[in-house]
């Protein structure tokens, strides 16, 4: 890789293999979508999104999408066997309703109590929190798929959020390209690491006190 960590596929495939098998999930917009592209079909997760498409998948080499079919990200998908495509007010109400067993979001920071911000910084042109809100707080389950990092070098796993929440702790998993993170009562827990990162690395990279992730099989602590 040209840069330390997972690149996006691989970030996503590490988000995919941790999805229940048959569970009802929402990708956000930005670097979630890629998550379609990389679930196993027998794992049977069925995609949601905020424009309305329920029961979608990501196009395979040399398929040709339909300019009609794209996801929340405005990236051209396909549509999977039973596919509905809905209003946006039955899309929001599945989201409000706790219809959802997981969402996948981008963020702009998450804090070691699983707080999410994700919606405006300084720097950011955006008008307000949109669908983000409804997901992390109507989904069963979040998962925060990002850059370890903002475009500045500072960190975005940090003790508290300094910009305004989405949501107040309610994530429950952070994928970054340099690890896969459980965010637990008592703080954040390194359950993987990237290959080429060693977790003296991560602790650098991340403002906020992390737990290392267990020894491999077989190697037991002394």
């Amino acid at each position: 890789m040209s840069r330390q960590g997972w690149d996006v596929a691989a970030q996503a495939r590490q988000v995919a293999r941790r999805l229940r098998p048959g569970s009802y999930v929402n990708l956000g917009v930005g670097m979630p979508t890629a998550v379609a592209d990389q679930v196993d079909p027998e794992q049977r997760v069925i995609f949601h999104c905020e424009n309305g498409l329920i029961g979608y998948r990501g196009l395979t080499d040399g398929e040709e999408g339909d300019p009609d079919v794209i996801d929340a990200g405005s990236r051209p998908v396909a549509l999977a066997p039973g596919a509905a495509i809905v209003g946006h007010d039955m899309s929001f109400a599945i989201a409000r309703g706790g219809r959802l067993d997981a969402t996948v979001l981008g963020a702009y920071q998450v804090s070691a109590d699983g707080d999410l911000a994700s919606w405006a910084t300084p720097e950011a042109r955006l008008s307000g929190v949109g669908g983000a809100m409804d997901l992390a707080l109507g989904a069963q389950r979040v998962i925060v798929m990002m850059r370890h990092r903002a475009r500045d070098g500072s960190p975005k796993i940090v003790r508290r959020c300094s910009y305004p929440l989405t949501a107040p702790r309610c994530v429950r998993l952070v994928v970054t390209e340099l690890a896969v993170l459980d965010v637990l009562p008592d703080g954040l827990t390194v359950t993987e690491l990237a290959p080429d990162v060693t977790f003296e690395e991560l602790e650098n990279a991340t403002d906020a006190p992390l737990r290392p992730p267990p020894p491999p099989v077989g190697q037991g602590t002394a």
